[in-house]
C-alpha cells in the first residue's frame, strides 16, 4: 500500500475574513490597525493572531502582553475579556 502525494494550491480567504475574532473586537483592532495599517500586515502578523486566538476562546494569554505590541490600556482589556471565571 502506498499513498499518492499531489501538490496542492492553497488560496488564503480574502483579507477581510482574516482574524475574525480580533474583528470584533473594535477597541484592539484599532490598536492593531495602527500597527499594521494594511490588512495584508494584520493578516500575516503573529501577534495579531495570538490575540485573535485568546478571543476565540484558545484560552487565557499565556505570555507577557507587552510583548504583542498592545498598549497598557490594550493589555488590560484583553486580561479582563480573557479572563476565566
Amino acid at each position: 500500500m502506498y499513498v499518492e502525494i499531489r501538490p496542492v494550491t492553497f488560496w488564503p480567504a480574502e483579507d477581510y475574513h482574516q482574524k475574525y475574532y480580533l474583528r470584533q473586537t473594535p477597541a484592539l483592532l484599532r490598536e492593531f490597525a495602527r500597527m499594521y495599517p494594511d490588512d495584508a500586515d494584520l493578516r500575516d502578523s503573529t501577534a495579531a493572531a495570538r490575540v485573535n486566538g485568546y478571543l476565540g476562546g484558545a484560552g487565557p494569554p499565556a505570555e507577557a502582553l507587552d510583548r504583542l505590541g498592545l498598549s497598557p490600556e490594550g493589555q488590560r482589556y484583553l486580561r479582563n475579556v480573557t479572563a476565566t471565571p
